[in-house]
């Protein structure tokens, strides 16, 4: 939708009558979050809100991904610049609020892996369907980061503390029906279907009183929102101290290794 508030290099925004359909656009890099994307994707939200001809979103991934989270090419970067990873943070901290205060609903098409930031996205969302045969995991801590960016904010209010800490301290996959059965996603369907399901639903939203629906949504996020200001601050300091561990430091020449080992 250039030309209508929408202009991005790594998003596209489309018009389905009041439904605006959000496709990450990074389909070779699994639409991993470079730090271009992180700059965009700060503006979409904010465009979003000033579209007063939408009613909904729906939010998915170009390719095989949904989003495969954060970029290992950057893990360098914020790990020597510190000006470039208070940015990064800055840019997830704004991500968290932005999606939790925007009155529209948004829903989820998870169509591929939703991985780390790409998890914490599709459950910033009001609604997740995902495809039946892929999965969500934040595996922040086996790449030595902690999780700070999102999932330990919306996750306690989806699913157990117990499940909560089982999958965000171990970094596990977590498959689509499992997903649906602690309340991570609503819906698994066959691939086909995702996007003209997420769609419907979207459009049904859509068609309901403006009013009732945005703020029944902003009520029920002020829970989030009243989370994310007693955690999120203090997940994204343990973030960034992370940057700074060995453990860190050494996991790029781990991938790049494995790498090696599968050509």
């Amino acid at each position: 939708m250039a030309g209508d508030g929408y202009d991005f290099d790594h998003i596209l925004v489309e018009a389905d009558g009041p439904v605006r359909v959000v496709t990450l656009d990074n389909p070779d890099q699994m639409n991993a979050f470079s730090d271009a994307m992180h700059d965009e994707f700060a503006e979409l939200w904010g465009r979003v809100a000033a579209d007063h001809d939408a009613r909904a979103v729906v939010l998915t991934g170009a390719g095989r991904a949904f989003s495969a989270g954060g970029s290992i090419d950057e893990f360098e970067l914020y790990r020597t610049d510190f000006g470039a990873r208070r940015k990064t943070l800055r840019n997830a901290r704004r991500l968290v609020d932005d999606m939790l205060g925007l009155h529209l609903p948004v829903v989820a098409a998870v169509n591929g892996p939703a991985v780390g930031l790409g998890c914490t996205l599709a459950t910033l969302c009001d609604v997740v369907f995902v495809d039946e045969t892929t999965f969500l995991a934040d595996p922040h801590v086996t790449v030595a980061l902690v999780a700070g960016d999102g999932s330990a904010v919306t996750w306690p209010f989806m699913t157990s503390m117990l499940r909560v800490k089982q999958y965000l301290l171990t970094g596990d996959r977590i498959p689509a029906a499992t997903a649906v059965e602690l309340g991570l996603a609503n819906f698994a369907v066959p691939a086909d279907a995702l996007l003209p399901e997420a769609t419907a639903f979207a459009h049904r939203l859509a068609a309901l009183p403006p009013q009732a629906v945005q703020d029944t949504k902003l009520v029920l996020n002020q829970l989030l929102r009243q989370a994310a200001v007693n955690v999120l601050g203090f997940g994204l300091a343990a973030e960034s101290q992370s940057h700074d561990t060995d453990e860190y430091r050494a996991v790029p020449e781990q991938f790049r290794a494995r790498a090696a080992q599968r050509r």
